[in-house]
């Protein structure tokens, strides 16, 4: 249970600008989810299984995967009015951003993972946990089929449970783009196993590679690791086995030095393409100092037990390359049991299950959707211009002043992010701003033409979270938020104004994630690394 508090209280210690000192006494961490819930309209049904007095029974809070977001929901989740079920194939929270770490020494593999029953234990809430997978989720009649991985009988390692409530963490798999002999010969850096597996094929290669029998020509094979992805799994652990190869491995067999290799595909035109080009350029600095070979434009197509094919984007031209190891990082997928459910839901096609601005699943009423197996689609504010003028011109007159605005121009803001960050981007005053120039004569009144127009290059501003633990870690904790103070909300709403409704607020904000400082995070990962060590020597 200490691993877990000591994540978590840092996290609280970054947000709130805590100095460097009070980080080392304070580090934790937290999880990531998906949730669904029984009533017609979500709200409602948090608000009904608050009161937990549905007939005396509590509402059954069923949680599936103990990822970031799903445990940093239950960790938030301080209501006692739901009976909670957790279900997941680990029984333990890893904290994921240490993996690459463990791969190469640095850190034990016992240091980043936490029991799940610790965690909840002392909880106001009654929690029971099944190892086990779910493979199927029904919405019609609110069943999730599961599949328990322990080696029992015929007929008893299955079993179904009915839901009220249902929170899915299950997070997503590895994307392999189906290219031939991924699975079978690359490593993924996804679990604990996955780290312990990597690392020891890295041990192997040198023993191996230390055998009279050996040629020069196979030791320069088996001592070529290859990783396959350049965002930020990849690059860092690029960089880890640079350091750890050139450091503690070369002591050990120093007649191997000279034939490591390390190199980075990336099929893009460069690596971490989410970062500014200040960060990309420093990877490339360093790398190439390091002697790390990295190869942009190129495309794997083909993984053997000895090589790797791969094809130039520019020329075409296919090379094999001999390896020892490979690492295969190039993004995640969704899992075949949330595709399924995407399709029985109404989202068959979509690269990704899509959520509204409160985490409810589209097409769904009943479910939430969080962590990487889901992304958030933001309401685009053009297709509500028709409902926002409607709002704002309470006399029906067919056209408003600009001040008129005035009343509901915080709610667009928190309603349609979108539009901040376009003001701010074309360096615009404020939303008055934006509208008279789309009317172009200032002395006119805003028509729904006129605010269609102004809306109309809004939306490009629209832009998709990425698939981390920090975005995981606070929608989990946002939406425990929602479970916690949804009587409160139902009577007294906390958020916008619904334009395309029926008026009212929204009982909650909707979900906004914050990008935290880097130097703090950087600070705090710093620290835990080094509390880490030192609690293991």
């Amino acid at each position: 249970m200490k691993g877990f508090q000591i994540f978590n209280r840092a996290s609280t210690a970054i947000t709130n600008r805590a100095t460097p000192s009070k980080l080392l006494i304070v580090l934790t961490a937290a999880g990531g989810a998906f949730l669904a819930i029984s009533d017609d309209s979500p709200f409602r049904s948090l608000t009904a299984g608050e009161s937990g007095n549905d007939g005396g029974k509590k509402k059954k809070l069923v949680v599936l995967g103990t990822g970031w977001g799903g445990t940093t929901f239950l960790k938030n989740l301080k209501t006692s009015a739901y009976d909670v079920h957790v279900v997941s194939p680990h029984n333990y929270f890893t904290f994921t951003p240490l993996l690459p770490s463990v791969t190469n020494g640095t850190v034990e593999a016992r240091s980043i993972v936490e029991p799940i029953r610790n965690i909840v234990r002392n909880k106001p809430y009654n929690v029971e946990f099944k190892e086990a997978e779910c493979y199927r989720i029904d919405p019609v009649n609110k069943k999730v089929y599961c599949r328990s991985i322990q080696n029992l009988g015929h007929g008893e390692n299955e079993f179904a449970l009915d839901y009220d409530v249902l929170v899915i963490a299950m997070g997503a798999r590895v994307n392999t783009f189906n290219t031939p002999g991924v699975e079978e010969h690359a490593h993924f850096l996804k679990e604990v196993d996955d780290a312990q597996k990597l690392r020891r094929s890295i041990i192997d290669c040198y023993e191996r590679a230390s055998l009279p029998t050996i040629s020069d020509e196979e030791k320069k094979r088996i001592m070529h690791f290859v990783v396959v992805g350049g965002g930020p799994t990849g690059v860092e652990y690029a960089a880890e086995l640079h350091d750890f190869a050139s450091q503690d491995l070369a002591s050990l067999y120093p007649s191997l030095k000279d034939y490591l290799k390390i190199t980075l595909l990336e099929a893009g035109n460069h690596i971490l393409p989410m970062f500014h080009k200040k960060v990309t350029d420093f990877a490339n600095e360093k790398f190439q100092k390091d002697q790390i070979d990295v190869k942009t434009g190129s495309m794997v197509v083909k993984v053997s037990d000895k090589d790797i094919s791969t094809k130039n984007r520019a020329t075409g031209q296919i090379e094999a390359i001999p390896y020892g190891v490979v690492l295969w990082s190039t993004g995640i997928a969704t899992r075949p049991v949330i595709a399924e459910f995407m399709e029985k839901i109404g989202q068959a096609g979509k690269r990704v299950m899509a959520t509204d601005e409160w985490l409810k699943v589209q097409g769904c009423d009943d479910v939430y959707a969080l962590g990487d197996c889901a992304s958030i689609a933001q309401r685009k504010a053009l297709e509500d211009a028709a409902a926002i003028m409607k709002t704002v011109d309470k006399n029906n007159a067919g056209a408003v002043d600009v001040g008129d605005f005035k009343e509901f121009v915080k709610d667009i803001y928190e309603r349609y992010p979108q539009v901040r960050k376009y003001l701010e981007k074309n360096k615009l005053k404020n939303f008055e701003s934006l509208l008279r120039n789309a009317q172009g004569d200032s002395q006119k009144k805003i028509d729904i033409e006129a605010l269609k127009k102004a809306l109309s290059e809004v939306d490009s501003q629209v832009s998709f979270l990425p698939p981390t633990a920090q975005v995981a870690s606070q929608q989990g904790k946002y939406l425990a938020a929602c479970f916690n103070k949804a009587g409160r909300c139902e009577m007294k709403p906390e958020g916008p104004f619904r334009f395309q409704e029926s008026g009212g607020r929204y009982p909650f904000h909707p979900f906004r994630y914050r990008i935290e400082n880097p130097f703090f995070l950087f600070t705090f990962l710093l620290l835990f690394t080094l509390l880490v060590i030192e609690l293991t020597e």
